[in-house]
């Protein structure tokens, strides 16, 4: 081959639309008369990390053909290899001139951010270009928080990047099959709810979110019994890149523009709802920039005043009774079921979760979080990793939030619906207790027959919880430390006043609204 080679290195980014690195790669090629490869390439490394599962291989490989078709339908279908990307890199060049190499940053697990780097250096070493445009508005290299939101808004404003109007076929190369989870190694996984792949399916979820679905999203977001039809269900979307957060960002400003001229009781819903699902777009960049600016926070205490709180392993039968949805709590049991068989929860249920988790069972939030990463559908670790830490407590600069199971099913699944339809043991008893069956008048003949006994005493656990995270709390050197990391990674509102630090001197501090008072993974959007 003599045409100049433009390879678009495709990762969580399955799409056509509002692409970067394609459109940039089209426009060169347009230049020099060269061809665009779009590549993806499966590496066993990755999918062998604790943190993957089957779940999210079935999400990619629905999205894969989903864009091996339609980048066929623009001349050039998606080429598939499986190995290690630099292997692989080498045998494209070898069969060619290769022009180019262009990828989306990547804010990922700490696999990634090492096989970016030795990418980068690759390049580097062979004088070849490697452009890296942002797709969200996470910045790399971030000095400071001050104005990030408003550079936020600058981003997601902007034009999205042109789709090609054409792909100039690239001869002789075979375009590789995509390979099933078996064939990866990977554990079996069923989740027989889960969500499809593919930006045709991301779009029809927006559609149908912005017309129909997210009228109630305001008030129904919070209860699991509303929220799997109330939240718009983008969040493995915006997570593998089927959609981009600008087109989604944009999709819902118009929507707003629309509702704004309405009157009547159906557009204030619809404003109210809008508002607040505008709101959690800016949160899923905030939060993953956290990760960005500190690669370490998936695997160390932000605060590391706070190493050495819990034990180093988790017990092994209370990570697994919570894991299997088997703690005795009814209302943590069924979220915990309904994850495993959907591969979605709900945002306050993913904090009450990890909340349980870490405070009322003790566990390292690390060993919790990788079974909810492995569960998610949506795990996107620039997202996961801070807010399962900012559920644990251990960032130092959030509220301590110690959620109560049984309160929270009351409040949440009022009737017991929702334990009704995931824990089926309870089936007998009634609905006055079934948020406490150790209540009922029947308890003796099924806890510990039909359904396990609770695991833990939660209000004695909660408030041995609290007693520990507030004696660290107490320390000066970990108040200061904590004014240190809010100015770091705190958020900031643009003509809001700075509050007082957490030790009375001025100092950096969220506001009152800021995401960190309380939501969980926007992955649960």
């Amino acid at each position: 081959m003599t045409a100049p080679i433009h390879i678009v290195w495709f990762k969580r980014d399955l799409r056509i639309a509002d692409h970067g690195a394609l459109a940039v790669a089209a426009e060169r090629a347009a230049t020099d008369g060269g061809v665009v490869l779009p590549l993806y390439v499966v590496e066993p490394g990755l999918w062998a990390e604790p943190d993957m599962a089957a779940r999210h291989w079935e999400f990619v490989a629905d999205s894969l053909a989903a864009l091996r078709a339609d980048l066929a339908a623009l001349g050039q279908p998606l080429v598939v290899r499986v190995g290690e990307i630099i292997a692989v890199l080498d045998d494209l060049c070898a069969g060619g001139r290769v022009a180019g190499l262009y990828a989306h940053q990547e804010t990922g697990n700490g696999w990634t951010f090492a096989r970016d780097r030795r990418v980068r250096a690759w390049a580097k070493a062979r004088g070849l270009r490697f452009d890296e445009p942002r797709q969200s508005g996470v910045i790399r290299g971030l000095a400071h928080r001050d104005g990030w939101s408003a550079r936020w808004d600058r981003f997601m404003a902007q034009a999205p990047w042109p789709t090609p109007g054409a792909l100039q076929p690239v001869d002789r190369l075979d375009p590789g099959a995509i390979p099933t989870a078996d064939a990866l190694g990977l554990r079996a996984d069923p989740c027989p709810q889960r969500q499809p792949g593919g930006a045709r399916a991301g779009l029809d979820l927006l559609d149908s979110f912005l017309d129909r679905r997210g009228r109630s999203y305001r008030w129904a977001m919070s209860s699991p019994v509303t929220a799997f039809d109330a939240c718009s269900r983008l969040s493995p979307h915006l997570a593998w890149g089927t959609l981009s957060v600008r087109q989604v960002a944009q999709r819902t400003w118009a929507a707003q523009r629309i509702w704004k001229a309405e009157t009547g009781a159906a557009a204030q819903a619809w404003r109210q709802s809008l508002q607040s699902f505008s709101a959690r777009l800016h949160w899923h960049c905030h939060f993953a920039q956290k990760l960005e600016d500190a690669p370490r926070l998936e695997v160390d205490n932000l605060h590391r005043g706070y190493d050495g709180l819990r034990p180093d392993t988790a017990d092994p039968e209370r990570l697994a009774a919570w894991a299997e949805g088997r703690t005795g709590l009814p209302f943590v049991d069924a979220c915990m079921r309904a994850l495993r068989n959907t591969g979605y929860l709900n945002f306050r249920m993913r904090a009450m979760v990890q909340a349980v988790a870490t405070y009322h069972l003790w566990l390292p939030w690390r060993d919790s979080g990788l079974v909810l990463a492995r569960r998610f559908t949506d795990y996107d670790p620039g997202i996961h990793w801070p807010q399962a830490q900012m559920q644990a407590g251990t960032t130092g600069i959030n509220t301590v939030r110690i959620y109560n199971p049984v309160k929270q099913g009351y409040d949440q699944d009022a009737d017991g619906r929702f334990i009704r339809r995931w824990v089926p043991e309870l089936a007998a008893v009634p609905a006055a207790v079934v948020h406490e069956p150790w209540r009922w008048d029947g308890a003796a003949t099924l806890l510990g027959r039909g359904y396990p006994a609770p695991i833990v005493d939660h209000q004695q656990a909660a408030r041995a919880a609290r007693e520990r995270i507030h004696a660290v709390r107490r320390s000066a050197a970990v108040r200061d430390e904590a004014d240190r990391i809010q100015a770091r990674h705190g958020s900031r509102r643009s003509g809001l006043r700075q509050r007082g630090g957490s030790n009375g001197r001025r100092g950096p501090r969220a506001p009152a609204t800021a995401p960190e008072q309380g939501q969980f993974d926007f992955d649960a959007r």
